[in-house]
């Protein structure tokens, strides 16, 4: 049987692993952290959002971040300290606004075909993770950035997305618990929510029990190929240096995969934006009633919610160019502790959870799929703010690369 080690045991990295187990390969997965789906798969918005495909490289939405530069509470933020790598990043990000359009359908396309194949895993194993079919729900304030989203919308349509345009009124009625007068919006029925965490956590326990390993806490020093094989040095927590030998890798390692890519001759310019959520807990029957069931997306204020649950309401946004920085700064957690106070008045934000993660993204928005330079190497990551979303399409599009390569070699698995 052909062994297969992943790198990373987020939420790319555990569907990936699930995937392949399915397919009849040995699979082995290496994480540095303790638990699978500890970092940036832990409290993500919870969105699982083909609504939300637009790439950020947009003329607009650039101005809008150039206006935002000196604003501590903007939904973007820059570090201004210069290093080579955010600067090759940017200049990168802005040379892809001729690609805005087709991006965006692209990610569009891909987010309805996992959706899919997300129904497949479920289907098949029965896991569970607060998923609701609520829909999603994106309200607008002003006149222009509704506007926008009507072109938005065409792009989503192109993708094969069917939404509804509503009145202000009509974004009460799907979302009474709303305070605000919103102009306008757009309800996705189809896009859902859930506990990124539980899903990758309870997805890794159902590929132990199918024979994947999983080895936790261990820090992956060195990899290299050796002609047909792949080697990777590693040490887990408390132990002395370990080498194992596996036919094929595939990279799932987040904002890390550009540490391990140049390892192998491959050069990946992902960069960690950082992002910030808060989980409100809805500690009693009231706060229960008066939270939001329908998922929601204020355009503007560039934040995200789900109900996770009963008792638990999740808040995400901002975006950060810090580089590798996991500090929870309170001028960043503020700006959605707000947004609850305007819009949900009787929810209490005194014990809210704060959590900050780093999004692995490309220049252009899209998600790194491929072959590396040596042919046993694959990449699976570079999923941005749609990890999650986009997470099992990525994961059968690797299943499918390495299954035909295979086969047209001749080789069993």
């Amino acid at each position: 049987m052909k062994s297969i080690a992943i790198i990373g045991a987020g939420v790319t990295g555990v569907t990936t692993a699930f995937v392949l187990c399915k397919l009849g390969y040995n699979v082995t997965v290496f994480e540095k952290q303790r638990y699978p789906g500890i970092m940036t798969s832990y409290a993500n918005g919870g969105q699982l959002s083909a609504s939300n495909a637009e790439v950020w490289n947009h003329f607009g939405t650039i101005l809008k971040a150039l206006s935002w530069l000196f604003k501590k509470d903007a939904p973007l933020k820059m570090n201004y300290w210069p290093n080579w790598h955010k600067m090759s990043w940017v200049s990168e990000f802005l040379l892809q606004t001729r690609n805005y359009k087709k991006h965006t359908i692209a990610t569009t396309m891909m987010a309805i075909e996992s959706r899919k194949q997300m129904q497949k895993i479920i289907d098949e194993s029965g896991i569970n993770f607060d998923k609701s079919d609520c829909g999603i729900l994106h309200v607008y304030k002003s006149q222009r950035e509704f506007e926008h989203a009507h072109k938005v919308n065409e792009l989503l349509a192109e993708g094969g997305l069917e939404r509804r345009r509503l009145t202000g009124n009509e974004v009460l009625e799907i979302e009474p618990n709303l305070t605000k007068n919103f102009i306008g919006g757009y309800y996705t029925k189809t896009d859902s929510t859930g506990d990124i965490h539980k899903f990758t956590s309870n997805l890794a326990n159902i590929a132990i029990a199918r024979g994947v390993k999983f080895k936790l806490w261990t820090d992956v020093t060195d990899i290299s190929t050796l002609g047909q094989e792949v080697k990777i040095n590693s040490r887990a927590h408390g132990s002395e240096e370990n080498t194992d030998i596996f036919d094929t890798m595939v990279i799932c390692a987040g904002v890390a995969s550009g540490k391990f890519s140049r390892k192998l001759g491959d050069s990946l310019n992902i960069y960690p934006v950082k992002g910030y959520s808060i989980t409100v807990p809805l500690s009693d029957s009231n706060a229960q009633k008066k939270a939001p069931m329908v998922s929601l997306l204020d355009d503007e204020s560039k934040i995200v919610t789900s109900r996770l649950g009963q008792d638990r309401f999740r808040v995400a946004g901002t975006a950060e160019i810090a580089g590798h920085n996991l500090d929870i700064v309170d001028s960043r957690i503020k700006p959605l502790t707000n947004w609850v106070e305007q819009n949900f008045p009787e929810l209490s934000t005194k014990d809210v959870q704060p959590w900050a993660g780093l999004r692995p993204m490309r220049p252009n928005m899209m998600p790194l799929v491929a072959r590396g330079k040596k042919p046993n190497i694959y990449y699976n990551t570079g999923h941005g703010h749609l990890g999650w979303t986009l997470a099992c399409y990525t994961a059968n599009m690797v299943g499918e690369l390495i299954n035909t390569a295979d086969v047209q070699k001749g080789h069993s698995i």
